[in-house]
């Protein structure tokens, strides 16, 4: 995601789109994510949230009004032209409490317990090492710390899992069981973890013990 249409494409084409085949006709649509997301991560004002994968940043901004003036929304992504637009746009936008860092989501560069709030939608299944990106987003979480993520989900039905198995040969992407990613969590101590199956793609939010 390096050249310069790039984003603009990805904003108002791909993201959607591909979305709504993975999750299906009647699936949540980008507005849904975004409240899917605010209800997860049950965020107050005063609080500091990290948007993993961040891309434009369009997560990042809707996070950054909740919190207000006293918080801050800080987004991280490895695509340096993504995150050139998600400054360009938060600047528009005339937030102040929103920062941009260029880095590996499986090494995070933050002190641990540094957010009350974590959210990685749409990038987990592209991760090389996605359960590192999970140990991580883990670590940078204050205890009582909620995790939101968006990713894949593995159909039961063998035609189905068929069809996943090659389009993940194709894309890279992973496709992850429907109770990994609730396992995951359960082991690195998280409670209360809450998941919503869409299509081919799940929900997941939890709380940090």
């Amino acid at each position: 995601m390096l050249s310069g249409p790039v984003p603009r494409i990805y904003e108002r084409w791909w993201r959607p789109a591909l979305g709504r085949i993975f999750k299906g006709v009647l699936g949540p649509g980008m507005a849904d994510e975004h409240r899917i997301a605010r209800l997860l991560l049950a965020l107050s004002p005063g609080d500091g949230v990290l948007d993993v994968a961040c891309g434009t940043g369009n997560f990042t901004r809707g996070f950054a009004r909740t919190v207000g003036p006293t918080g801050l929304a800080a987004g991280i992504d490895v695509s340096e032209t993504m995150l050139t637009r998600a400054v360009e746009d938060t600047r528009r936008a005339g937030l102040s409490n929103v920062a941009y860092v260029r880095g590996d989501a499986q090494e995070l560069p933050f002190l641990d317990e540094s957010f009350d709030a974590v959210c990685c939608f749409a990038a987990f299944h592209l991760f090389a090492n996605p359960m590192r990106a999970l140990d991580r987003m883990t670590d940078v979480l204050t205890p009582g710390g909620r995790i939101a993520i968006f990713t894949t989900a593995r159909h039961r039905t063998a035609p189905v899992r068929t069809a996943e198995s090659l389009f993940s040969l194709r894309s890279g992407a992973r496709l992850f069981e429907e109770e990994e990613l609730v396992g995951a969590l359960a082991a690195r101590g998280f409670e209360d973890v809450r998941q919503r199956v869409a299509g081919v793609t799940q929900f997941v939010g939890a709380r940090k013990q």
